[in-house]
């Protein structure tokens, strides 16, 4: 396996779209810093302008995947390398936006495959979910081989629309297509709100004074992986032959229960509110998941070392260093603690 160097990318052209996002934004400052110039997709549905890196090197570009007129200009810029993360985000939101949810995440992923194969881009890397894939019967550690055809939501749905796609474009144009599959990614960056991840709202509401709501027991777990790590493993994946064509999971290879996380966040910001349990989700049929990374490791050199401990401070204190703009920018409908994701 050849070895990785971030200096790759220098000189490189990429488009990142979702750019935004906390993957996004995380990812386009570590491709500027490397040396790459970076064209930023992003509607800003659910990310804000001030999460994009303010940088000589970054192009930002507001419009969606739909947007031909907006592809057609990112386009222009002539790209070598493609990471698609933007996304009609979070299970509960597509069950309630079916529709939107395939025009996104199918139709918008298709469009950025047949702009990539047409302006002849080197590598079209494709932000997948272990989350999704895998459905809810698979056995633990979730490995690449296995996938299930009986999905819980649209969102998962259309992800794996996406991987099949670029399959596809793989096959039959030679578009050189990489799917890491990411697994519950937390860190700075990420927005609260009423479809977001369950740790940004958690740190939302304690630092509110408010019970952090826990749809279960609470003995379910999740494999969280800090939003570092996943940055590392897809400058990676971006340029490394060894991921041509390969699928692999993203993640810490690790499990934490959603009371451990909920107790730590309280820690972490000194809240006193406690937790309130809520009616498990109908479209949440999974009590645990864990990832193997033993493909990233060996294909890619993946190596998570952030803990979730420290994972957590640095995410509480982008919290604390941001808090204005955070709580401008959190939206939360009725109803809103019981759709969070976990």
């Amino acid at each position: 396996m050849a070895i990785f160097d971030p200096s790759m990318y220098d000189g490189e052209t990429v488009l990142v779209t979702g750019g935004a996002g906390a993957i996004g934004s995380n990812l386009t400052r570590a491709l500027a810093e490397a040396g790459a110039r970076v064209i930023v997709l992003d509607d800003l549905s659910s990310g804000e302008r001030w999460n994009v890196p303010s940088l000589s090197r970054v192009l930002f570009s507001e419009g969606s995947v739909l947007d031909e007129v907006k592809l057609k200009r990112v386009f222009f810029e002539r790209p070598a390398i493609v990471f698609h993360l933007a996304a009609f985000f979070a299970n509960q939101n597509s069950v309630d936006h079916p529709e939107h949810d395939l025009m996104v995440n199918g139709l918008g992923t298709l469009r950025l495959l047949q702009y990539s194969a047409l302006a002849g881009v080197e590598r079209f890397v494709y932000a997948s979910s272990g989350c999704s894939i895998y459905g809810s019967a698979a056995p633990l550690p979730l490995r690449e081989e296995f996938t299930s055809l009986h999905l819980s939501s649209p969102y998962q749905i259309t992800k794996m629309l996406g991987e099949l796609y670029a399959n596809f474009f793989q096959h039959h144009y030679d578009l050189k297509v990489v799917k890491p599959r990411f697994f519950n990614s937390y860190g700075p960056g990420e927005i609260p709100g009423q479809y977001r991840n369950v740790i940004p709202n958690f740190i939302y509401w304690a630092m509110r004074g408010e019970p952090l709501p826990i749809t279960g027991s609470g003995e379910e777990t999740r494999d969280f992986t800090f939003v570092g790590d996943i940055v590392n493993g897809l400058l990676r994946a971006g340029v490394m032959e060894s991921a041509v064509g390969q699928e692999f999971n993203l993640a810490s290879g690790r499990e934490t229960r959603i009371v451990d996380v909920a107790n730590l966040i309280l820690a972490a910001t000194g809240s006193k509110a406690g937790i309130r349990f809520a009616e498990r989700r109908k479209w949440d049929t999974k009590s645990r998941l864990l990832a193997s990374i033993d493909r990233a490791r060996t294909v890619i050199g993946y190596d998570p070392r952030t803990t979730f401990e420290t994972g957590l401070e640095r995410t509480v204190q982008w919290f604390r260093d941001h808090r204005e703009r955070i709580d401008a920018a959190a939206r939360f409908g009725p109803g809103a603690s019981s759709a969070v994701r976990s």
